[in-house]
């Protein structure tokens, strides 16, 4: 089913809290509309859209789906999405390419803590919002509970287009403000029915709340409202869509997806008043300008998420932002200018495929084998179109990861080194002064998947471990030493003799210089000396990490005209170093994270009380354009690395923070002592 018209495509993704319903909303939509011909359910693993073994196994959708869904005359495309932190990306990345976010809310939970924050994410992206109402049929469903609660936290601009006859267990229908009539959900059919006498003057409420919300958005009506006359039917109609597209009206709709109550209504007022694809807000480009939707433009499309099917191969998920996409069409990517022929075309219905003849502006479709596509690239026939990139969050969550079995370790690296190129928040590295492999996901959640779908695909097992923070050292006070390397072993020996002053250079790094006079080492010999002290100072003295900061000189020493020679002079700059070190008060020297924590202000004395015990500094504080609390602190980064997990459970996920390693400071004497402690505990189990 290719949409006929941009006018005729309606993209909305489903946000909100794991639970309320968003999935089993989507399921309705498919089935109401013929799509599928059964009711898709989570519970039983039978979902059409929670397909992957993943969600099945935790109830929950992990990644978006997509459900292409025909009502009259209409293709709405509906992207469900994933309510959990831990996922976050994908849910974003939805919302970039979507027209309208409807928020589904537990009728019992209310909105909880995730709803609120995509909320904000909706309003930064001046994303058109409407609202759903789930589970009203659910034992303590309560409506005007839940809709005084919306009102308040989201605004008067919160607005009833359906409200339930009955709730709990007598809910029966729901009543339509618009039209001003009951719906009742029978079989596979909705019957519409006058307005029950008991619910007459709550629907009157309802549209004269309505009437005054939407007026705003014509300034004639508005005046005529104003004075005294009531809208028509015909002028009410015209100003809804207008209304919900200047972000003035925030609908909300009200059923139970499990007996698919309400569900048509929705539909049907989808299609009528919520925008087109060409009727809300440009994208922007990474050069500052604007792409508006045009089915007249030249072929373009926006990849906002990558899947890799075990048997297609990479699929594209694809925002077509102008012209019309045939199979043969051949696109330049924006950045490497490679060219890209389309073979197929799909419409993807869960992990169902359609193939199809065309797409047009404004439509989301499914592009196999796309070699040079990664998430947030753009296409177009000229290459000259570049969207700005899509607002991932930034992954926060490190583990050090390595095979459970040494002879999988080549296995593993590949299998993330491709996990983390399809998903941007996923990063991978190898930290070379540590030697650790260390991914960084959103959260344990995230990196519980990655491990499940590498042990269950590929048979790679791994396990965590701690991730090790990079320590320096460093000296305190200048010193001298000597290094006397001498080796006979019946032949030509090795002889080599320095004298070294070794002495602070506070963010100078490391320096070399050459003091020798009278030829007492010739100068062949000296950068020897040179690296003897690098190979030491990588070695570590208090423990095995590298020094930083220290000027050395070699000043004097003596040699051996047969036996001297680089390596002998090598192994007397190291021992110099050493025994330098003994003398020059070394250190340890820590990296610190400079973080800005948001939260609301009921945590911000918890958040600042948290960063004394974890040895910070609180910098400032102050508030930004929500209102919300701002916190700044500098903190050791050894004591924030699993931050992101526990800033979660202090602020029930409502905080969020950045983070930037900037500098080192010296490390406390009580916390050294027991990192030396520590590593010489390490060494002797070692050696044993």
């Amino acid at each position: 089913m290719a949409a006929p018209s941009t006018e005729q495509i309606r993209n909305i993704v489903l946000v909100g809290q794991d639970g309320a319903g968003k999935t089993s909303l989507a399921e309705a939509m498919l089935h109401l509309s013929g799509k599928t011909s059964r009711l898709g359910t989570t519970r039983d693993g039978k979902s059409n859209l929670d397909y992957d073994p993943e969600e099945i196994k935790r109830q929950f959708t992990i990644s978006t789906s997509i459900a292409p869904i025909p009502w009259k005359d209409f293709k709405v495309n509906i992207l469900d999405t994933s309510g959990s932190d831990d996922f976050l990306g994908d849910t974003i990345a939805a919302m970039e390419v979507c027209e309208m976010a409807l928020f589904v809310i537990d009728a019992v939970a209310g909105p909880q803590i995730n709803t609120t924050k995509l909320w904000q994410e909706a309003g930064r992206e001046r994303l058109c919002r409407a609202i759903f109402i789930n589970h009203i049929d659910r034992e303590h469903a309560d409506f005007d509970a839940a809709f005084s609660t919306l009102v308040a936290q989201y605004g008067q601009r919160v607005g009833a287009v359906t409200i339930p006859i009955g709730v709990d267990a007598d809910f029966k229908g729901v009543i339509d403000i618009i039209r001003m009539k009951a719906r009742y959900h029978e079989g596979d059919n909705e019957t519409l029915a006058e307005i029950p006498a008991e619910y007459a003057e709550q629907a009157q409420s309802a549209r004269d709340k309505l009437c005054d919300l939407v007026a705003e958005a014509d300034d004639d009506l508005m005046m005529k409202y104003l004075d005294g006359d009531s809208l028509t039917q015909e002028e009410l109609e015209s100003l809804l869509g207008k209304a919900i597209a200047q972000e003035l009206f925030i609908p909300v709709f009200v059923g139970s997806t499990l007996i698919e109550q309400g569900i048509a209504g929705l539909l049907d007022d989808v299609v009528t008043y919520f925008p087109a694809p060409d009727a809300h807000g440009p994208f922007p480009t990474a050069e500052g300008g604007e792409v508006h939707i045009d089915e007249n433009g030249e072929p373009a499309f926006l990849v906002f998420k990558t899947v890799s099917d075990a048997f297609v191969g990479r699929l594209s998920l694809v925002k077509i932002l102008s012209g019309v996409l045939t199979p043969g069409t051949e696109l330049l990517h924006a950045t490497t200018k490679k060219k890209e022929r389309l073979a197929h075309i799909y419409l993807m219905c869960g992990k169902e495929t359609e193939e199809v003849k065309s797409a047009r502006a404004g439509d989301i479709v499914v592009i196999p084998k796309l070699t040079e596509a990664h998430t947030g690239d753009t296409f177009s026939t000229s290459g000259s179109i570049r969207l700005a990139p899509l607002p991932f969050p930034k992954p926060l969550y490190p583990v050090a990861i390595e095979a459970a079995n040494i002879k999988d370790e080549d296995k593993l690296g590949d299998f993330l080194a491709k996990y983390a190129e399809i998903d941007p928040c996923v990063t991978l590295h190898r930290d070379e002064q540590t030697h650790q492999t260390i991914l960084t996901t959103l959260g344990e959640g995230a990196v519980n998947l990655i491990l499940s779908r590498m042990k269950d695909r590929n048979g790679i097992e791994a396990k965590l471990l701690e991730v090790k923070v990079p320590y320096r050292e460093t000296i305190r006070r200048k010193a001298e030493a000597q290094g006397r390397h001498k080796k006979q072993t019946g032949g030509a020996g090795q002889f080599g003799d320095c004298w070294v002053r070794l002495e602070p250079n506070p963010g100078g790094g490391y320096e070399f210089l050459d003091e020798v006079v009278g030829g007492r080492i010739p100068k062949g010999l000296i950068p020897a000396v040179d690296k003897g002290i690098r190979d030491a100072m990588l070695e570590g003295f208090l423990t095995d990490d590298p020094f930083v900061d220290l000027k050395a000189a070699v000043y004097d020493g003596s040699y051996h005209p047969v036996d001297s020679n680089e390596m002998a002079f090598k192994q007397a700059g190291r021992l110099a170093f050493r025994n330098a070190c003994e003398k020059a008060e070394v250190y340890l020297l820590e990296p610190y994270a400079n973080l800005a924590v948001t939260v609301t202000e009921e945590y911000a004395g918890t958040i600042m009380g948290d960063f004394s015990t974890r040895r910070g500094r609180v910098l400032g504080s102050g508030t930004d354009e929500t209102g919300r609390t701002v916190i700044r602190a500098r903190v050791p980064y050894k004591e924030v690395v699993t931050y992101s997990r526990d800033l979660r459970s202090m602020t029930r996920g409502i905080g969020s923070y950045t983070i930037e390693l900037e500098g080192y400071e010296e490390v406390p004497g009580d916390v050294s002592k027991k990192l030396v402690a520590d590593y010489q505990a390490r060494r002797e189990e070692m050696n044993k």
